[in-house]
């Protein structure tokens, strides 16, 4: 069975980049640490009764298209026993998407990043740091250099 959600989130991109990360951070925790055996269930006699193995199966897909602070990402991942495979995405400032297709065996998690589409400036280059407002050099660096405050 698969389960979609599609996610309308008002918030700051900082937050929302943060929670982005904190979720790639869980996902990649639990790939790492999954049991490719399947879950251990304890059986019907309690706590002195041998366990049972259980198989992962499950499909899910999930993506946030928030257009008023132009935030798109999502995922989708597919596990059926010891095979998982899946990929995750998120739209780029610059205008491009990275793209990380993964799977996870009994070697840990192996992913493989690509970026979609090409790196939009806007002419003039104005200042900010959106697609929409194009991207520009950072300011010069003072040429004076800062020594300890004196006593």
């Amino acid at each position: 069975m698969v389960k979609s959600v599609r996610l309308h989130l008002a918030t700051h991109p900082a937050a929302v980049m943060k929670q982005i990360t904190i979720i790639l951070v869980v996902l990649a925790a639990a790939a790492a640490q999954g049991n490719p055996q399947g879950y251990n269930i304890q059986g019907p006699g309690g706590l002195g009764s041998q366990s049972a193995s259980v198989p992962a199966n499950y499909a899910f897909q999930w993506e946030v298209d928030d257009a008023a602070s132009n935030n798109f990402f999502g995922q989708e991942e597919q596990r059926e026993d010891v095979n998982t495979q899946g990929s995750y995405f998120v739209q780029l400032p610059d205008g491009r998407r990275l793209k990380v297709d993964y799977f996870v065996d009994d070697t840990g998690y192996h992913p493989s990043v690509s970026y979609e589409g090409e790196i939009r400036l806007s002419p003039g280059g104005g200042g900010g740091g959106g697609a929409s407002q194009g991207f520009s050099k950072p300011a010069s660096v003072p040429s004076q250099l800062y020594a300890q405050p004196g006593k």
